[in-house]
């Protein structure tokens, strides 16, 4: 009966971070991708030019990709931490949460459309400052660490 069933009505996987819920959230992995993003963008920017080789048009391409693939991953980390993690109540200690979630998740768009490292840099303050809201409603003093990263930033952690 149950083979019949999944013929008449297949299934297919669905993809998410945890809605059992597991209560294992961390926001290093949008950092990251926000770090990769400028990253992308310098090298595309240091790679331009009027004399632009094949392999260099090449590189271009690889880092556009790369580029918005990150971008796709800050704004899954964005929402998931919005819709399993964040509650009423971290909305009324934290009362700029919702804009700046809002405003992260529109610069993932932009950071797709533009090769704008103003844009990718802002990206990566903003999920910080949601780094830093997140450790804050745990109880956990966060911490600036130096990236240790060709971009030279910060990654938001914890004591």
């Amino acid at each position: 009966m149950l083979k019949l069933l999944l013929k008449l009505f297949p299934t297919r996987p669905i993809y998410a971070h945890c809605d059992i819920p597991c209560g294992i959230y961390d926001p290093h992995e949008m950092q990251l991708a926000a770090h990769t993003i400028i990253r992308m963008v310098n090298l595309i920017n240091e790679s331009a030019g009027g004399s632009a080789t094949k392999d260099d048009n090449h590189k271009v391409v690889r880092c556009i990709k790369v580029k918005e693939e990150h971008a796709g991953k800050v704004e899954h980390e964005v929402v998931t931490l919005w819709a399993d993690y964040f509650k009423e109540e971290h909305l009324k200690d934290y009362p700029d949460l919702h804009d700046l979630v809002w405003k992260t998740l529109k610069l993932t768009g932009d950071v797709r459309q533009k090769v704008d490292l103003a844009a990718a840099q802002k990206l990566l303050e903003n999920t910080q400052k949601i780094a830093e809201i997140f450790w804050k409603t745990k109880g956990i003093a966060p911490i600036r660490i130096p990236s240790g990263y060709p971009t030279e930033g910060e990654i938001v952690s914890h004591q």
